[in-house]
């Protein structure tokens, strides 16, 4: 048993996850346990506790993490001072001439949004509340508008600047760090959130592409010719719709760019976006809406931190009982060598996706994984790209919000959604859009200068 208590704390933690306790507590509480266990049975040397207080330390002044604060209040000014409205709104009338042109209005503000908000339960909401009864009014079936509007509450996952892909690039950097120090690099080559922000770009863009072509020709034959626009004027001139899209698409822009452009590290231009969002709101962040975004912010950013706080708290016991070297040994005799060995994790973290959440996932799995992947070689004796891993890992992560019976964005939307959209017509409406986040994943593993290519141009690397 003491030779295996690594692996039965991975899956005692698993099980109890997916019962529903609070992910912080399961991490934290069931590692104090084990490590008890550990220190008893001789195999898990105390003195590693010794360390947590400095691993704290480093979190909470972790300048990556440190935008992760700033990204949300952003995000949630823009959605509750009802810009994400206006957006929506204008999309709706530059697409209304196109078949299934609303849905699409969809897919192009769920694109904007996840550029700005990068939260996925407020994305989804918005959407849920704003177009969804627009789409079911003007005779898009409910499956088809359930699985827009879910799909695209989904693409803050892997549209930078995204929390997901600032928390995961974290740990790849890590894991990368890791694996070259282990190769006997002690001087080691660093991957950075842009970085992965720079390589997640394309993929991104290709995956919306890839809804809305779905959505366009879905809608040539289930959808009425022509969609309406979605006030009762029929028609509005381009030049407000243009109003309504260009400022918070020149915040976006400007955030995303300067990171990217290497003018700005992801922290100082989430505190750019932060203040470029409350003036955009302008008049009408009243008191009352400034303390819901506050307040929201705060449990937001609370429930992040205290995963993370939990997560180290685990990967630094998992380790003293030898996870590093169980994970490696079982990955290393896989068929297939190194790929076989990456398409088993993708399909673990798929399955995975169907019970946990992306945060339980990057904090809980990845760590154990990544630098195990890193470490191995590429089939022509390279070394795996952190980019190119990472933005994988993000876009398989991605489909954990659609997979029943716990995705996310289902939760959210069934919450707001009105009763002619069932679970069950829900569940349906998804699928596709989950098919085509699977097919985005297998074009970046065919080809990985998808995710690769972007970050050579800018940075060399």
């Amino acid at each position: 048993m003491a030779a295996h208590l690594d692996i039965i704390l991975m899956l005692a933690a698993l099980v109890v996850l997916m019962l529903g306790y609070p992910v912080a507590m399961v991490l934290g509480g069931l590692s104090v346990v084990f490590a008890g266990i550990g220190w008893l049975l001789g195999v898990f040397d105390e003195a590693l506790f010794r360390a947590i207080p400095l691993r704290l330390f480093g979190i909470m002044t972790n300048p990556v993490l440190i935008a992760i604060p700033l990204f949300v209040f952003m995000g949630l000014v823009l959605e509750r001072s009802r810009l994400a409205a206006d957006m929506l709104d204008a999309a709706a009338r530059i697409f209304r001439h196109i078949p299934g042109g609303l849905t699409l209005s969809v897919s192009f503000v769920g694109m904007l949004m996840a550029a700005s908000t990068g939260i996925v339960g407020a994305s989804v909401v918005t959407l849920g509340l704003l177009a969804l009864p627009n789409l079911l009014k003007n005779g898009v079936s409910p499956a088809l508008a359930g699985g827009s509007v879910a799909a695209a509450g989904t693409l803050g996952q892997i549209i930078p600047p995204s929390i997901v892909l600032i928390v995961l690039g974290d740990q790849i950097s890590n894991a990368w760090q890791k694996a070259q120090t282990d190769a006997g690099n002690f001087a080691p080559e660093t991957v950075s959130v842009p970085d992965l922000f720079a390589g997640a770009l394309f993929p991104g863009v290709m995956l919306v592409g890839l809804f809305m072509i779905y959505q366009f020709f879905v809608s040539r034959r289930t959808v009425p010719e022509r969609i309406e626009p979605t006030d009762d004027e029929g028609t509005v001139p381009l030049i407000s719709s243009l109003r309504a899209l260009l400022p918070p698409l020149f915040l976006m822009v400007a955030v995303l760019g300067s990171i990217l452009a290497g003018v700005a590290t992801p922290s100082e231009a989430a505190s750019v976006g932060a203040v470029g969002a409350l003036l955009l709101a302008g008049k009408r962040l009243n008191r009352t809406v400034l303390r819901s975004v506050l307040e929201e912010s705060t449990h937001l950013i609370a429930m992040i931190f205290l995963i993370v706080i939990g997560a180290s708290i685990f990967s630094l016991v998992l380790r003293g009982l030898g996870a590093d070297e169980t994970i490696a040994t079982a990955l290393a005799h896989l068929p297939g060598g190194t790929i076989g060995a990456l398409i088993m994790v993708m399909l673990i973290l798929f399955v995975l996706g169907f019970f946990l959440d992306f945060l339980e996932i990057t904090f809980v799995v990845v760590p154990l994984v990544a630098p195990v992947l890193l470490a191995m070689p590429m089939p022509d004796g390279s070394q795996m790209s952190p980019v190119w891993l990472g933005v994988l890992i993000a876009l398989n992560l991605q489909t954990s919000f659609l997979t029943p019976p716990f995705g996310l964005s289902l939760f959210y939307l069934r919450s707001v959604a009105p009763a002619e959209l069932t679970t069950a017509t829900l569940y349906r409406g998804v699928v596709p859009f989950i098919g085509l986040q699977m097919l985005a994943l297998v074009l970046v593993f065919l080809f990985p200068a998808l995710a690769t290519q972007l970050p050579f141009w800018l940075y060399g690397s």
